[in-house]
């Protein structure tokens, strides 16, 4: 085969993302490299979803074998490492029952199911409104696209999917103003991420857990990029010791392996039953097999103890480049779950920091997102630091 990688896939792959001039082919721990043999340390993860960097040793053992044993049937029948893996996710969350499918939009588009279905048992059909937030981000489809309260991902693809009402993040007074007797949920991240890593005030997501319980409607947490440790904690509810009804997940759940679900209480899943909902390949058995071996080595001993602690290591880091340097507007995060937000456009930045091997992200323009694999060392870390700071200083000057 003469052609390049990129040229196969700038002839025959849709054009839905910008790509980067670059071929990634093999990967181990935090570092990538690329067809030309360049190494490159994974600030991106995947986008959240290699939590134990790539290829992690048990995640590949666990796949392996597996696919030696069973890769996929039908939901028709019961399958054993699918059991394992919601009987595993039930006692380590607030949930009592799991939903599997194969992505976080999918497992939104079920969460928005699965809301307004419970109000139609309970013989309230009027309730099918859900709330969102301003700079959510919940997936691509039209049901979670809907929900997404960005309207740059809206352009081209109205009209939207009635049933939505958008209100800031983080005010409470408008969450409370929103509620009416249409309303049959809040869905809300408990830190936004595409969003730009916003973070909440500590009493946030209990006020909504509040206005939830006054009115007698759902709370949804999506935590699609903030589950399995990204945070400091294995979910980010127990940052802010509030439970949802329903939380969706997906991302670093399977190891690198595409999976994702919704979990809840009895109360509500109980309306689903046969015939509601479905996914022809959620919960099959290699993912399963995959997420179990992840979950595994993330709930380890002292695993997210020492994630958090780099974490915090790393917040410092990104402080003391950022102290004093006119372009950056503000540090912040949580755990893994890092940002810098610059008063200019980083992706030259970006562009930067890969030409000297470090693989970083910009969203919303001006924001730097840091998603790094939990197990990523400090001397990773410190390696970045010195190639980061010289480029923010080259775009203050400029």
């Amino acid at each position: 085969m003469n052609k390049s990688i990129i040229q196969l896939t700038e002839k025959h792959v849709a054009g839905t993302y910008g790509r980067y001039p670059i071929a990634l082919v093999k990967g181990k721990g935090s570092k990538v490299w690329d067809k030309s043999g360049k190494q490159y340390i994974d600030f991106v993860s995947g986008l959240a979803v290699d939590n134990l960097g790539h290829c992690h040793p048990s995640v590949v053992s666990a796949i392996k074998k597996q696919a030696e044993k069973l890769i996929h049937v039908s939901n028709l029948y019961h399958i054993e490492p699918q059991s394992q893996l919601a009987e595993k996710l039930t006692s380590l969350s607030f949930a009592d029952k799991v939903f599997f499918c194969n992505s976080g939009t999918e497992a939104n588009e079920s969460a928005i199911k699965l809301a307004r279905r419970y109000f139609f048992d309970q013989g309230q059909s009027g309730r099918t409104e859900i709330i969102t937030m301003h700079n959510s981000f919940h997936g691509r489809t039209m049901g979670s696209l809907s929900a997404t309260a960005q309207t740059k991902f809206h352009t081209g693809f109205k009209p939207l999917l009635p049933g939505f009402k958008y209100i800031p993040f983080n005010d409470l007074p408008s969450a409370r103003k929103a509620i009416t007797k249409k309303t049959c949920a809040i869905l809300v991240e408990p830190l936004q991420g595409e969003g730009g890593v916003n973070i909440p005030d500590p009493s946030y997501l209990k006020g909504l857990k509040k206005l939830c319980q006054e009115h007698g409607i759902l709370l949804i947490f999506d935590e699609v990029q903030t589950g399995f440790g990204r945070t400091g904690k294995l979910f980010a509810y127990e940052l802010y010791k509030t439970k949802p009804d329903i939380m969706t997940l997906a991302k670093a759940l399977g190891g690198g392996v595409a999976i994702g679900a919704l979990a809840g209480t009895n109360r509500v899943m109980k309306s689903f039953v046969p015939g509601t909902h479905a996914a022809t390949f959620g919960g099959n058995p290699l993912a399963c097999a995959a997420a179990l071996a992840s979950l595994k080595v993330i709930t380890g001993k002292k695993f997210l103890e020492k994630a958090n602690t780099t974490g915090t290591y790393f917040l410092q880091r990104l402080k003391e480049i950022a102290k004093g340097n006119p372009v950056v507007k503000q540090v912040r995060g949580k755990g893994m779950f890092l940002a810098l937000e610059l008063n200019k456009p980083g992706s030259n930045l970006v562009i930067d920091c890969m030409k000297q091997g470090f693989l970083i992200n910009c969203i919303q323009l001006n924001v730097l997102r840091f998603l790094p694999p939990l197990n990523i060392s400090r001397k990773e870390i410190d390696s970045l630091i010195p190639v980061l700071s010289d480029s923010l200083t080259k775009l203050s000057a400029k």
